[in-house]
């Protein structure tokens, strides 16, 4: 049985978002960035205290966890104000069988199924079949015990080949036979797909109710597989916001702004004092790019080629940003093992190893920061806006040879509270620092000037195997076309993930920054002080100084504070792999929605 099927929690959205770019327009009742003004005169590091805050923080989580199913009862009727559903005894029996820690929290869950529980169960049955016949959404078929894969929309040939829809099916392999017939509709692409205009959310008398006249009708005529000349993700996004928000009043111009100015949106001219310095307490899903819509210009899902459909269908998405309705499910890439996204797969005896042969032990672990991926990131339409997409961005900022400065604290002497700031050049610390680049070219026509200015901006490597990350201590890890697939080999290692996203996953509510990884700010300028706290200063970044640690051996150079505490980090990321991010937890967390609506009946 799954918690998916039983369990779950409204989310609570916090509507004030705190400004990790760093530009100076900060908004009220922020909790998302711990910022410093005048790193100069700082007594005590951050990052200690956001990590000793963390893990309180998740302790109590664990700790707050139901121990009898008639806590659970309790506390899922506190949470949801309704009943469990009926069958939810032998979903707790399911999770007590296989030591599944976190038996409360399934905020996430709720929150993507509420919406449908305002349809009846017929009308939500009838709209899971209707969204197979559009293009990129295939059906997983419940019928009489057994599950299988159905493509009904055979005039558009999509090169996933159901590979998600595949996946999810293998995950209902041990339950399956508990099922009643039913459909699950799922999503062929990464980037979401269901984006509903917020006046049809607030008032669903402006939105078609009845199914019955099928789903041309409710769509308002035929659904072309991609925007062609129709429209843009933006746009279909930003009509999700309030009537009031920024983003509705103000209509962004296709225009693009960065054609001939190929740098970092997130620019020095935009910055303020310390702004290296600022830290952030969660990953990038906060940012409100309703009143904040220029921000949207650095995101390259608000690119993709993908037609979003713009009424209530359920769809199941491995990811989803915000705004976006679809249902969350765990990532195939997740739930199966190869070699591009496995730690620990032996691709020639066909087995999970507890420890990858290409492990490396902590101490000869390279003191750098890693990332290698295409330069995937978002679609092309409108075409010209690449370069400010994430990764782009990130790659531009460390692949950066000029003298531009940026500030470094660190810890002189180390292991002590006297903290020195100083500038120093990009181009020195990502010599020093930076093992990063691009390996893979993808649509390089739809960036401005072509292949031969994305090579000059960026740089470009060889393509190394998983088992390379393991050489290195730090792991980048960046949205691509959507949520990254790399993100549990990551977190199974023996290395530390620094990961920057917008998106929620089915685990989102399961995980802690700055336990299991270190969050990094959409604008990533932070990432040097996060390697010099755990790392030590560079060699350069001692020289602008004068600093007596000159004298020493770079090994002595390091603190010993920073590294127990980047390895705490990394040990904590992979015990949550081994204990909750399991692929037994992954079917026990499967978005499985009753058809129709649970219901509200006692045990």
């Amino acid at each position: 049985m799954r918690a998916g099927f039983y369990a779950g929690n409204n989310r609570k959205q916090n509507d004030s978002y705190a400004n990790d770019e760093g530009d100076g327009s900060w908004l009220p009742a922020t909790n998302t960035l711990l910022a410093l003004s005048s790193p100069a005169s700082i007594k005590e590091h951050p990052i200690p205290k956001l990590m000793d805050e963390a893990e309180v923080k998740y302790r109590q989580k664990l700790a707050g966890q139901s121990k009898t199913l008639k806590a659970a009862v309790t506390e899922y009727s506190r949470r949801y104000k309704r009943d469990p559903p009926k069958g939810f005894d032998d979903w707790w029996k399911f999770a007590q069988k296989y030591g599944v820690q976190l038996v409360d929290d399934y905020d996430g869950l709720v929150a993507d199924l509420e919406p449908f529980w305002e349809l009846s169960g017929e009308e939500v049955r009838r709209r899971a079949v209707q969204v197979g016949e559009l293009p990129s959404i295939d059906l997983v078929r419940i019928k009489d015990g057994k599950a299988s894969t159905l493509k009904l929309n055979h005039g558009f040939d999509d090169s996933e080949v159901s590979a998600r829809a595949n996946g999810f099916r293998a995950m209902l392999g041990k339950f399956a036979d508990t099922l009643p017939d039913m459909y699950f509709p799922i999503n062929a692409k990464a980037e979401g797909r269901v984006l509903v205009p917020w006046e049809h959310r607030k008032y669903p008398n402006l939105t078609l109710q009845d199914s019955s006249a099928g789903v041309e009708v409710m769509l308002n005529g035929t659904f072309k597989p991609d925007w062609g000349s129709q429209g843009t993700v933006w746009d279909a996004w930003r009509r999700t916001c309030p009537p009031t928000s920024a983003a509705r009043r103000v209509f962004a111009s296709l225009r693009n702004s960065f054609t001939h100015q190929i740098k970092n949106y997130f620019s020095s001219s935009h910055i303020g004092a310390g702004s290296d310095f600022r830290f952030a307490t969660t990953t990038s899903t906060t940012i409100d790019f309703c009143e904040r819509p220029y921000k949207h210009y650095t995101q390259g899902h608000f690119f993709s080629d993908w037609r979003t459909i713009h009424v209530l269908y359920p769809v199941f998405s491995p990811a989803r940003a915000k705004g976006f309705l679809d249902i969350k499910i765990p990532s195939h890439y997740y739930y199966g093992s190869t070699k591009r996204y496995t730690y620990g797969w032996d691709p020639v005896n066909l087995e999970l190893k507890e420890v990858d042969n290409m492990e490396v032990p902590w101490q000869e672990k390279i003191d750098k920061i890693f990332w290698r991926g295409a330069t995937t990131g978002g679609g092309s339409h409108p075409p010209g806006f690449s370069p400010q997409y994430q990764r782009h961005r990130f790659l531009r900022m460390v692949s950066d040879k000029s003298d531009t400065n940026r500030t470094v604290t660190f810890a002189d002497p180390p292991s002590s509270d006297h903290y020195v700031s100083t500038p120093i050049p990009v181009s020195h610390l990502n010599k020093e620092i930076m093992d990063t680049a691009f390996v893979k070219a993808v649509s390089q026509e739809s960036y401005p000037g072509g292949l031969k200015a994305l090579m000059e901006a960026h740089r470009f490597g060889d393509s190394v195997p998983l088992g390379k990350h393991w050489s290195y201590k730090y792991l980048v890890d960046l949205d691509g076309m959507s949520y990254s697939g790399r993100f549990m080999s990551f977190l199974a290692s023996d290395s530390v993930p620094i990961k920057a996203t917008v998106y929620e996953e089915y685990f989102s509510d399961w995980i802690q920054p700055w336990v299991h990884f270190i969050p990094l700010s959409s604008s990533y300028r932070e990432v040097y002080n996060i390697h010099a706290y755990f790392s030590g200063p560079t060699r350069s970044t001692l020289e602008a100084v004068n600093s007596t640690l000159l004298e020493l051996s770079p090994q002595k150079r390091k603190s010993i504070e920073g590294d127990r505490r980047l390895r705490r980090i990394a040990r904590a990321g992979k015990q949550w792999k081994k204990t909750i991010g399991r692929t037994i937890d992954m079917e026990d967390d499967l978005t499985i929605p009753p058809l129709p609506p649970p219901p509200r009946t006692r045990l």
